[in-house]
């Protein structure tokens, strides 16, 4: 079996959730070697290992620590031609995804953003999306000698296989073309307390419905320890934040569960949130698209609804 090449998201937080789950997957395709920028945190090596990394490199050239895609795309070139790397997975993020096409250039590799499952077939690594809004499941088996691919979070379920892994710090050759491009100035992103969207097991959306105001959004996503989610047309007229735009122009989420409040269901909207597990939608319109793809459809106000729901929840954990 080769070695498969994982791009973990790892900081002082831990190891992320859908770091885990790549894991889970690249288990089934060969073995699992955890890439890890900067010094890994205490406990990021051991839970690394629990979830089956058979090695862990760690690569501290302070390029790579600024987050840039280009230096990112190099490092793993390099370090998937000396594994001899027959697979690299990422996390679907814009940023990952950035790094993955850049990556597939450089080792005239296979690319497959945004897949749902990935697997070893006949004719190579068999991956599957969900394309057109979720209009059609599709299957496509890599024929090149090494494949990327970037996964949805939450497309599997991370599960443990403990392992002791062999952890090594690697020297990787960045050129000046890759470095060409400085961070001068960040901030970090003011906490709100809830789930990261993309990472989230239960998003709760709010759309043209909520009329500006989120509050029945929120408080009935902190009520299920949620995410919250906006529609382009809440975004568009200043009502949320971009960042929690959700949509082909937005992020992209496959929760266990999708709450659609005040939300109509057009295909720009479906196309970020069509592989989720279960759709609850609210919303006046009975004839709303939405509908169409929800597991439960509420006909009524989202600003009485999730109140009274809210308040259920809460009575109920007392």
């Amino acid at each position: 079996m080769g070695s498969v090449i994982v791009l973990a998201e790892a900081g002082e937080q831990g190891v992320s959730k859908p770091t885990l789950e790549l894991l889970t997957l690249a288990r089934r395709l060969g073995e699992p070697v955890a890439v890890v920028v900067g010094e890994p945190a205490g406990g990021v090596v051991e839970t690394l290992g629990r979830y089956g990394a058979t090695a862990v490199l760690t690569a501290a050239e302070p390029a790579l620590q600024e987050g840039l895609p280009a230096p990112r795309a190099e490092a793993l070139a390099q370090l998937a031609g000396d594994r001899q790397a027959s697979v690299v997975l990422l996390t679907s993020t814009p940023d990952a995804k950035d790094v993955a096409g850049r990556l597939a250039v450089r080792l005239t590799a296979a690319l497959v953003t945004d897949a749902t499952d990935v697997r070893s077939g006949e004719g190579g690594v068999v991956t599957r999306q969900s394309v057109f809004a979720g209009s059609w499941t599709v299957e496509a088996a890599s024929t090149a000698d090494v494949a990327v691919v970037t996964v949805k979070p939450n497309s599997v379920e991370a599960e443990e296989a403990p392992v002791e892994p062999a952890v090594e710090t690697v020297q990787v050759t960045l050129s000046e073309t890759s470095t060409a491009v400085r961070v001068l100035e960040s901030s970090p992103k003011a906490a709100t307390g809830r789930p990261e969207l993309t990472e989230a097991a239960i998003v709760v959306s709010g759309g043209r419905g909520t009329g500006g105001d989120f509050a029945a959004v929120e408080a009935f996503a902190d009520a299920l320890g949620a995410a919250v989610g906006a529609s382009r047309a809440a975004v568009d007229s200043g009502w949320y934040p971009h960042a929690y735009q959700i949509g082909q122009t937005g992020k992209t989420v496959s929760p266990q569960l999708y709450v659609a409040a005040g939300i109509s269901g057009a295909i720009q909207h479906r196309a970020g949130m069509q592989t989720s597990r279960a759709v609850v939608a609210v919303n006046k319109d009975p004839e709303a698209p939405i509908f169409e793809m929800a597991d439960l459809g509420v006909v009524g106000d989202l600003h009485t609804v999730l109140p009274a729901v809210t308040e259920q929840l809460r009575d109920a954990r007392g």
